[in-house]
């Protein structure tokens, strides 16, 4: 069996971490015109973080992907 319980898309993010979500979040929602407060701004900050855990740290790339424009 295995030591480790979870995998690393279980642990935590840093304050780092959370700070390019952040980022590209705001950027995406800015150039799309979303309100932060709307379903569609927490269904994207969802996808953002969830490609965030899957490897994706590159600021451009995540806007690309979950936004389908460059940031």
């Amino acid at each position: 069996m295995s030591d480790k319980l979870f995998s690393t898309r279980d642990e935590p993010l840093a304050s780092e971490d959370l700070a390019v979500c952040r980022r590209v979040h705001e950027a995406i929602c800015n150039r799309l015109d979303i309100d932060r407060s709307s379903e569609e701004a927490h269904r994207l900050g969802a996808l953002i973080i969830e490609l965030y855990r899957q490897g994706v740290h590159d600021e451009t790339q995540l806007c690309l992907l979950a936004g389908g424009e460059q940031g």
